[in-house]
């Protein structure tokens, strides 16, 4: 007579135990989006390269946009940690910022990321209003930190544009340590303190909830 217990069944969805990371996810469908595209690259692909079940993918990223998201979030974190670019002398702080967006979009995988369709669009927009302009805000602090964050993130959302999505000749043709030389004196006039003048007083009263 057997008495042996049966194999318990196997569940859909989040496993138990060590489950497998995020990361490995996020892994596999980067190899996959740069070898196939967007479009051409499906969740099922995806949970067989990364030794899934397909419904796990469904429970940490919702879909494919929302995994696609997430490999583009990954790798902005990765070349563009904001946390490591606002750390050191406040002075070299344009430098930085430069050389990180230079970082990342000279680098050829992230580059044909970018260029599949509205998708990768989208999680550009949304990392640069989310998490370089909020934390920017956050860094600098006072009552023009909002003006200021705004300032810079146009600047480098301007190079982003004529150097890499929609490169212009000129921009393109310079090399990072050019494009730093170009662009510091803007993004330190950008991250210098607004003096409050009486005209942009009389404006922000005039702007102001109490004035109406």
């Amino acid at each position: 007579m057997n008495n042996a217990a049966p194999a318990p069944a196997r569940t859909r969805g989040r496993p138990r135990g060590n489950p497998p990371t995020r990361e490995s996810i996020v892994s596999a469908a980067r190899t996959l989006f740069l070898e196939r595209g967007y479009r051409g690259t499906t969740l099922r692909a995806v949970a067989g390269a990364a030794e899934v079940d397909p419904a796990l993918i469904a429970y940490h990223f919702g879909s494919k946009k929302g995994l696609f998201a997430d490999v583009m979030q990954f790798q902005c974190a990765n070349a563009l940690a904001v946390d490591d670019v606002l750390a050191g002398d406040p002075a070299t702080l344009p430098d930085r910022l430069i050389d990180a967006v230079t970082d990342l979009w000279e680098d050829a995988d992230f580059l044909q990321l970018t260029a599949q369709g509205e998708e990768a669009a989208e999680v550009i927009r949304e990392y640069l209003e989310r998490e370089l302009l909020a934390r920017l805000v956050e860094f600098l602090g006072g009552r023009d930190a909002t003006a200021r964050a705004t300032a810079v993130v146009t600047i480098l959302g301007g190079l982003i544009y004529t150097r890499y999505l929609n490169p212009l000749p000129t921009p393109a043709a310079l090399t990072p340590s050019e494009t730093r030389h170009i662009l510091t004196p803007a993004l330190r006039a950008a991250l210098a303190p607004r003096p409050h003048t009486a005209a942009t007083i009389r404006a922000g009263r005039r702007g102001s909830p109490t004035s109406r």
